[in-house]
């Protein structure tokens, strides 16, 4: 009788602290998954109305990577430096600290907008190659004023899946899980 009770303590203790990396596992990726984050704030406030309304750029203009590659990408500074340089940056307080960051070769360190969960893995390019469009997951951004871009999807499983579905794509784990 002794040797069957330390059996199942054994086995009671050990569901025990296998359950508690599973219970956490399951709670970050359901319950504590990035969903809409409040706004970040940014180290520059990047005018998008100004790029996407008024002078008419599309997203991919700036974050190439996005039809070539599973991140976006944010542009370099010399990248941005290629218009700035001849637009009058003198009392625009935002304009002069990207002008002021490349002169000194610092790079700006922006706050991650979207989040996903960290064990998952989007491919942009995928997705607009296939007629997604960015504003289907980020939204109207051109349109977001200050204080600036907000994630306003879901972007968790539940939210991924069901896209997938209504658009006749691949729901096993292995797409979005590698």
């Amino acid at each position: 009788m002794q040797r069957y009770f330390r059996l199942v303590l054994f086995a009671a203790v050990m569901l025990v602290v296998l359950a508690i990396p599973v219970a956490a596992v399951l709670a970050r990726t359901y319950f504590l998954a990035p969903t809409a984050q409040p706004v970040k704030a940014q180290p520059i406030q990047f005018p998008h109305q100004v790029h996407v309304q008024a002078m008419g750029l599309d997203c991919t203009f700036c974050h190439r990577g996005a039809t070539t590659s599973a991140q976006a990408t944010i542009p370099a500074l010399e990248f941005c430096m290629n218009c700035h340089k001849v637009i009058p940056w003198q009392g625009r307080p935002e304009l002069e600290k990207l002008v002021q960051a490349f002169e000194s070769g610092q790079t700006i360190q922006w706050n991650k907008v979207h989040q996903l969960p960290d064990h998952a893995h989007f491919v942009h390019s995928v997705h607009l190659n296939f007629g997604f469009q960015c504003a289907d997951c980020h939204g109207d951004v051109g349109s977001m004023g200050k204080p600036g871009v907000k994630q306003v999807r879901d972007l968790r499983m539940g939210d991924c899946l069901t896209c997938h579905q209504q658009n006749g794509a691949r729901t096993d784990c292995s797409v979005c899980h590698y």
